[in-house]
């Protein structure tokens, strides 16, 4: 399994995921974890897991669309942000199936990695089964 990490460890509010990643990895062995820009080319995929930072949540939350995110203002290509290059890969045929794990900025790291882990393990015994 596949997790790409988004976060900025220059910005307090956006630096969990990134923060927890060395445990994250210390748990989940068999998962490759990538940290990418998400506004980079990323590599062929069809589906994805992503863990990202959701600023305005006081819960860890869990999502298979893009439909449940809304926009930002975007006035130039600056704006141009990781939901927006989400919703282009699905619009032309790059991305099939999303998973995302959002967790708010100033939840515990300890109950982070927790709930982190228990959701790949879920994610993974599910995909066994099929």
């Amino acid at each position: 399994m596949r997790i790409f990490v988004f976060g900025n460890s220059d910005f307090e509010p956006d630096s969990l995921p990134l923060s927890i990643l060395p445990e994250l990895r210390q748990k989940l062995p068999l998962v490759e974890f990538y940290c990418i820009d998400p506004n980079e080319d990323w590599p062929e995929i069809s589906e994805v897991t992503i863990i990202d930072t959701i600023i305005n949540s006081f819960e860890p939350l869990e999502f298979y669309s893009l439909d449940a995110f809304l926009d930002a203002p975007r006035l130039s290509m600056h704006d141009f942000d990781a939901l927006t290059n989400l919703r282009l890969m699905q619009k032309i045929g790059r991305l099939k199936k999303i998973h995302i794990l959002g967790l708010p900025p100033n939840i515990d790291k300890k109950q982070a990695v927790d709930w982190i882990v228990e959701r790949v393990n879920s994610t993974i015994d599910g995909q066994e089964n099929h």
